[in-house]
């Protein structure tokens, strides 16, 4: 799917079915260097089971068009600017990272519109270290390399069979996904300019003051980009909330895709038309 929002066309990928007003709608926010594809298995899962689903390219991101933002603010307004061309009322948020931040944010701004939020390796703050901000400018494919080692672990690296898809290279994966989310767009570094939105973020605790919907996170005990002690703010902030802390580095779809689904599972249940079982 394809929708004008602030003049600007962005991309949400639906899980190959239509939009459907009557539906519950779930949106999944990627983080720095990804988009869509990272939610594959969430996203097709819960548009098979009663829900509308936008798995969305961030602006200047992949199939979005337009520069990319330049700040957790700006790119929950692209977040809420679709809900509204859609005309969606009720929402759940999904984010993963930077869109963990993102779907805080959104969350706080138009809390009667959002009516559950799940943080996935999320942390506030989620500071980058300058020597990362600047190699992402001066040498991106070390920096993505960088990046690659400290978001996977050997928990799932480590025994054959046991990451997220058997079979599969997950570093490979991941390293080409960012390679080419990098590369798709030419105009902007949407690497530099991710990881500044990220390190600039200063609000999490008063937005989830504002945030009156139940909070699920997602936390991987092996992370070490965003480690659930870096979570804790939020936590004890949070209203109504549940934690599930799984065996998985940062890349949490990738080595515990099962698990990220149950916890969505957990936080949506009820809510659909459809039974989504936890």
């Amino acid at each position: 799917m394809k929708r004008t929002v602030n003049n600007e066309v962005l991309y949400a990928y639906t899980g190959g079915k239509d939009y459907n007003p009557d539906l519950p709608t779930m949106v999944f926010i990627h983080g720095v260097l990804n988009d869509h594809s990272v939610w594959a298995l969430q996203s097709r899962y819960f548009a098979n089971h009663g829900f509308n689903v936008l798995a969305i390219d961030l602006p200047g991101h992949g199939r979005s068009s337009g520069a990319p933002p330049a700040s957790v603010a700006e790119a929950a307004a692209s977040v809420l600017g679709l809900l509204d061309d859609l005309q969606v009322t009720e929402a759940v948020l999904v984010g993963h990272s930077w869109g963990s931040l993102i779907a805080l944010h959104a969350a706080s701004l138009d809390p009667q519109r959002v009516v559950q939020v799940v943080l996935v390796g999320t942390a506030f703050p989620m500071p980058v270290s300058p020597a990362l901000l600047e190699m992402s400018v001066s040498a991106p494919d070390k920096a993505i390399d960088m990046v690659n080692t400290f978001s996977h672990s050997t928990l799932c690296a480590a025994v054959p069979g046991q990451g997220a898809n058997v079979g599969s290279w997950t570093y490979g994966g991941a390293r080409a996904l960012m390679q080419h989310v990098l590369a798709s767009n030419r105009s902007h570094n949407v690497f530099n300019i991710g990881f500044n939105a990220c390190n600039s973020y200063a609000t999490g605790l008063e937005d989830m003051a504002r945030v009156s919907c139940p909070v699920t996170f997602v936390l991987g005990s092996a992370d070490q980009m965003t480690p659930p002690k870096a979570a804790r703010s939020l936590i004890s902030a949070a209203g109504k909330s549940q934690v599930f802390t799984l065996p998985a580095g940062h890349s949490l779809m990738t080595e515990a895709p099962d698990g990220v689904l149950r916890a969505i599972q957990a936080a949506v249940k009820g809510m659909s038309q459809v039974r989504v079982s936890a």
